[in-house]
């Protein structure tokens, strides 16, 4: 049997196993390193200690679909922060979930070197700052301001050529 046409299993956090073709785990170099350090050795199975079972799911779902539908390239600056006009609409849909699992996709995605999971999240995120004051970012993302009135100012001061450009 062909190396690319058999099946390996990704292990999550908690031991949930995923089996997935080769092609969709090589997706991400972590597991592809692995795989090709061992490549005298038949692996099976590849741990993956820093990703739990439900974000793993999302990853291998994305990976699946990515195999089959390649992402068009995001354009950089975003030209909108509407996800469906920036990536197909299934890509858009996919990063409509919420703020802890996006940032736990994130992780992930770096975790285990998946530039184009890894683009989509953050281009995500970038999407929701897109166009917002200091303030609305703040809400949005439920970051408190620890700066007094006189310190926010001085910043504001400092920085004042960034808002002139």
């Amino acid at each position: 049997m062909d190396v690319e046409e058999r099946n390996v299993n990704l292990v999550s956090k908690e031991g949930d196993t995923y089996e997935v073709p080769v092609a969709v785990a090589k997706m991400s170099e972590l597991v592809k390193s692995m795989m090709d350090e061992d490549a005298d050795e038949d692996v099976s199975e590849i741990p993956l200690p820093n990703v739990k079972a439900a974000v793993l799911t999302k990853v291998v779902e994305f990976c699946n679909h990515y195999i089959n539908e390649p992402m068009t390239d995001i354009e950089k600056p975003l030209k909108s922060s509407i996800m469906a006009e920036v990536v197909q609409k299934w890509y858009a849909d996919f990063v409509h979930v919420e703020q802890v699992l996006l940032f736990e996709l994130i992780l992930a995605a770096n975790y285990m070197d998946i530039k184009p999971l890894l683009d989509l999240t953050c281009a995500t995120v970038a999407s929701m700052i897109k166009g917002k004051t200091p303030e609305e970012i703040r809400q949005t993302f439920n970051i408190t301001n620890d700066f007094s009135p006189e310190e926010e100012a001085q910043v504001r001061e400092e920085n004042k050529w960034c808002e002139e450009a």
